[in-house]
């Protein structure tokens, strides 16, 4: 019996592990294509192409394992079932309740990694991907201040120039603003400048210090001079984030104690993750019964539309249960209670078969 365990695990595994580095190659390839964009846009620092790399893989591992382990399975028992391997163990008397109570083990040990990962992994990495996305975003903003250059801002509507950058000090020489409005026109000029974000809203300033400001309209006597110690103009307003927008980065601790239903969505929904680590394998192993035998890819189909179904009725019961249209026991419990049906009924059905049809085994 453990000769026969070790051999199935070993197959699996094998599989799993191919899949994973497949994945994570396409995966991290796409995102990192994506950042090699921003980086040539400006908009992201090169020296944090890797880091935000890094974040964004962690971020999707709830959602990438579990379905590593479902590929792995469905993938190990089709090739067992297609060379014969399973028809010679049941023939040697190994049940399917065996192979099942085999596949659940492993399933429970990686739901205990899938578990880490939804819970405390993915979260910590939500937030240092957005935080590094801010420091990204500020850094593009500085790094596109450049002495002897003209800086857009505002969509056109402001535009720098800086002589001289003290790039140790982010400080600015003899800069010159041109402003748009829809009444004026406004010029400043100043010995000296700095970048500034305000920390609680993350807006984005230059302060001007020690300059002059001119307003008014080309050609006209009616104009402005203002001479000003320090003057502080807004380039970019920061993003207004609502607290559902980070729920994905709390601590599962702080999510779990909070009874509002978008903290009951997000929960529900990183427990789902660990519910799908333990379905998903039994759900391969049912399907591979009846139609592992067939062909290579009709179970790999049937699984695949099956995955389908119920990840979707998963993201869907999380929309209504964040919007408050489904109630917080009903949430996404009935999609896995649904599926564990499914599951059982097709492990059962032979069993189910005889016991509805008796006269059947008189026949045989």
């Amino acid at each position: 019996m453990l000769i026969l365990e070790r051999y199935i695990y070993r197959e699996i595994l094998s599989k799993l592990g191919w899949i994973l580095i497949f994945l994570v190659l396409i995966l991290s390839s796409d995102r990192f294509v994506d950042y090699l964009s921003d980086a040539a846009a400006g908009t992201l620092p090169n020296h944090l192409i890797f880091q935000i790399l890094m974040m964004k893989m962690l971020t999707m591992l709830p959602q990438l394992l579990p379905i590593v382990l479902f590929l792995g399975v469905v993938l190990a028992l089709s090739r067992l079932s297609l060379d014969r391997e399973l028809i010679i163990v049941a023939g040697s008397g190994i049940t399917e309740r065996f192979k099942l109570f085999s596949i659940m083990k492993l399933s429970i040990g990686f739901s205990l990694i899938v578990f880490l990962a939804s819970f405390y992994v993915s979260p910590w990495a939500e937030g240092q991907f957005r935080e590094i996305r801010n420091q990204a975003a500020v850094e593009a903003d500085i790094s596109g201040i450049a002495a002897g250059r003209f800086r857009e801002f505002s969509r056109g509507d402001m535009v720098v120039y800086v002589e001289k950058m003290d790039e140790e000090n982010d400080a600015m020489k003899n800069i010159f603003l041109h402003r748009k409005s829809a009444e004026d026109l406004g010029v400043l000029n100043s010995a000296s400048a700095r970048y500034l974000v305000k920390p609680d809203s993350g807006s984005r300033y230059v302060l001007f210090e020690n300059g002059n400001r001119y307003v008014g309209q080309p050609g006209d006597r009616d104009y402005q001079i203002t001479k000003y110690k320090t003057y502080g103009v807004l380039l970019d307003y920061a993003e207004v984030e609502t607290e559902d927008v980070w729920l994905n980065t709390y601590p599962t601790s702080q999510i779990w104690r909070d009874s509002r239903p978008q903290y009951k969505a997000e929960f529900q929904w990183r427990l789902s993750f660990v519910f799908a680590t333990l379905l998903l394998p039994a759900f391969a192993l049912v399907i591979n019964r009846y139609f592992g035998s067939d062909s290579r890819y009709v179970p790999i189909f049937i699984c695949g539309l099956g995955y389908l179904i119920y990840s979707n009725l998963l993201g869907l019961s999380k929309s209504m249960l964040y919007w408050d249209r489904i109630p917080g026991y009903l949430g996404l419990w009935w999609v896995h209670l649904l599926f564990l049906t499914v599951i059982l009924l097709l492990f059962n059905g032979p069993s189910i078969w005889r016991w509805l049809r008796p006269g059947s085994l008189e026949k045989v």
